[in-house]
């Protein structure tokens, strides 16, 4: 069930007059959240919420030895995160791998067959996989006491944040769980901005760019003329941050409406001047999750220049990985590891913001074309799809564009983008200004043109997928 659809919407009214008809009791309201949350991955396959649930068990158990037992609590906390990345293996690369393996069993000449089992991808487990490994280092850190079972259970599936995000520390969210007095809705005016922010940006304005320009350019390259494909890779890199951050502003929203407060995700990512920039503004939660539990872990910078250049590599490798089971994900991992491991050599040896320095609008066009380009095989379906694409980039110099009115309106938009800033802080000062009778209105009005103005059917959260 897409949470822009009508039906989701009539639900959630419902749940939420049910949810704060029991204000004063947040225990009761933790265990409405704990119910809906498991009937919407449900509503998925009954299968996923029976091994969320098992899931749940088995590394509650793991907190609980990690705290019981403080001698070996190093040893049940590597069984632990062995048994998360092997969950999360087993789930979402076994196919990926087994192809892979049974090619260099082939080529070995090993008579081994490994075995065709077509593996669903439980929804949401990249995102709660990540949760229970910052909970399991946090109890191991003693950071917060083990959780009661319940809130545990609450804190990997919580609806909003489940299906693609943000990523949860257990630090920071169990405590708004374990509340004893009562919630109250965090900042009401920010809420509802928030929420048809991400209408318009998923379902209006994302809709658009990708029905007439990502879509079509994407489908056939080689049809396509230079300006065009360019066309198609700025498109691309507008609508993936159009749906993607909208939806972060859909569930931030909801959960305000909730009680909670959810990470930050995004800030203005395109006005980055350099890569490691980029990686602070965009899908932060993600960025400094691999910051925290795998480039440290690795010795982050305290080794040596050259160890901090490998630890890069490996972390957006596997932060490529992370996105999807396929060899064009692991490319977009290592195109943003060597953009990043070229930046620190540069700073080392020309000097720290070497181009900033001398043009900043210089570095942050440079930044915004390297990400999109790497955009190109994070969108392709196959690196085939993704050497099509580069093909007719670097052959079709002669063919007519079709979208040269398209290009530059992306470039007027792109000029544009430093204004948007302060834009969610404008438009929450212009809804305190209005009548609360008015509010309705308005709402209904914006939403309405929204609809109308959007193109038909239900947008995908492309972020859902991994």
């Amino acid at each position: 069930m897409s949470y822009l659809s009508i039906e989701f919407c009539l639900l959630f009214i419902a749940f939420f007059a049910l949810y704060w008809g029991c204000r004063l009791s947040p225990k009761t309201q933790n265990i409405l959240l704990l119910v809906v949350s498991y009937l919407i991955v449900g509503s998925y396959s009954w299968r996923f919420s029976l091994i969320l649930f098992i899931y749940t068990c088995v590394i509650y158990f793991f907190s609980v030895m990690i705290a019981a037992s403080e001698r070996h609590a190093k040893r049940w906390l590597i069984l632990g995160l062995c048994v998360s990345v092997i969950n999360l293996a087993l789930f979402k690369y076994f196919d990926f791998f087994r192809y892979e393996l049974q090619d260099l069993f082939n080529l070995l000449d090993l008579p081994i067959l490994l075995p065709a089992i077509t593996v669903l991808i439980p929804i949401g487990i990249s995102f709660y996989t990540f949760h229970s490994i910052s909970y399991l280092v946090s109890v191991k850190k003693q950071e917060l006491p083990v959780a009661n079972f319940w809130d545990f259970a609450l804190f990997l599936s919580f609806f909003p944040s489940i299906i693609a995000g943000p990523i949860n520390r257990a630090k920071d969210f169990l405590p708004q769980i374990n509340v004893n007095q009562p919630r109250e809705i965090l900042e009401p005016f920010r809420a509802f901005t928030l929420l048809i922010l991400a209408v318009i940006k998923v379902y209006c304005l994302g809709g658009l760019v990708n029905e007439h320009w990502v879509t079509p350019i994407f489908a056939n390259p080689l049809e396509f003329s230079v300006v065009d494909l360019l066309v198609g890779l700025y498109a691309y890199a507008i609508q993936i941050y159009l749906n993607f951050s909208g939806y972060t502003d859909l569930v931030t929203g909801i959960a305000l409406l909730l009680g909670f407060r959810l990470p930050i995700n995004f800030n203005l990512p395109y006005l980055s001047l350099n890569l490691r920039e980029f990686w602070v503004r965009w899908h932060i939660s993600l960025s400094r999750w691999i910051r925290d539990y795998i480039y440290i872990p690795l010795g982050g910078s305290r080794r040596g220049f050259i160890r901090t250049q490998i630890n890069v590599m490996l972390a957006m490798l596997l932060s490529g990985l992370w996105h999807g089971a396929g060899i064009n994900f692991i490319i977009w991992g290592a195109c943003h590891g060597i953009g990043i491991v070229v930046l620190n050599i540069g700073d080392r040896y020309l000097g720290q913001g070497w181009i900033t320095a001398r043009s900043p609008l210089m570095a942050r066009l440079l930044t915004w074309h390297y990400i999109c380009f790497t955009w190109l095989f994070f969108n392709s379906e196959s690196l085939s799809d993704a050497v099509d694409y580069l093909t007719a980039l670097t052959h079709n110099l002669l063919i007519e564009p079709h979208h040269a009115g398209a290009f530059l309106v992306i470039c007027v938009i792109y000029l544009a983008y430093p204004m948007c800033k302060n834009l969610t802080e404008w438009f929450i000062l212009q809804l305190t200004k209005i009548p609360n009778y008015y509010l309705p209105l308005v709402f209904i009005l914006i939403l309405w043109l929204t609809i109308y103005i959007a193109p038909s059917g239900m947008p995908n959260f492309i972020y859902a997928n991994f």
